[in-house]
């Protein structure tokens, strides 16, 4: 039995009046649908709040789902609709589109699309890594932290770099060198990067 028929007897299940059948398709999709609704709304918790009151919007008009389309596109659709609701009720900006249509829907779970959400394993890595820089950039003599600062954080030139630092623009890429070859060995041990990389 493939995935879209199970789902077909699952919905029928619950249109009988089985309310364990509609909790097993929650379970089957309920992580993929917050995947889904966290592409349009940053915030986590009310990712959770999107998806469950998109469960419940999708219950309530199960006996009308005839099985035209697959369950999860016709979930995602109303999962997508309920996030823009939620973001107009919010004042946020709704996005004209979500960049996937309806085929898209049912292939998402494992799609490129996914791969830039912040998940909160993404989110806890962001933050180490930043917390990792800024130590790192403590450890420094003052003249590589402020090498450094100026070109990656002001987006300097070396040659505005040279004139600030009031030294020869060989010496400023000296000092940036030394503090990156500085940073990435503390780095490296976060990222299971090899030895020889640097950034």
């Amino acid at each position: 039995m493939g995935e879209r028929e199970a789902d077909r007897v699952l919905v029928e299940r619950v249109q009988a009046g089985d309310k364990q059948a509609f909790g097993l398709l929650v379970t089957k999709y309920q992580r993929k649908l917050a995947r889904l609704v966290s592409r349009m709304v940053r915030d986590a918790a009310e990712v959770e709040d999107i998806v469950q009151e998109s469960f419940i919007r999708a219950y309530r008009a199960l006996p009308g789902f005839r099985n035209d389309s697959a369950f999860y596109t016709w979930l995602y659709r109303i999962g997508v609709n309920t996030a823009k609701n939620w973001l107009q009720a919010h004042g946020r900006r709704v996005p004209t589109s979500t960049s996937l249509d309806n085929e898209e829907a049912e292939t998402y779970d494992e799609g490129e699309l996914l791969r830039d959400s912040d998940t909160p394993e993404r989110l806890l890595m962001t933050k180490q890594i930043g917390e990792t820089v800024n130590a790192a950039l403590e450890t420094l003599s003052a003249e590589l932290r402020t090498a450094i600062t100026l070109r990656e954080i002001e987006g300097l030139s070396y040659e505005e770099i040279a004139q600030i630092m009031d030294c020869p623009i060989g010496t400023v890429r000296s000092r940036i060198f030394r503090a990156r070859d500085a940073i990435s060995a503390q780095l490296r041990p976060l990222l299971d990067a090899a030895p020889d990389k640097r950034w």
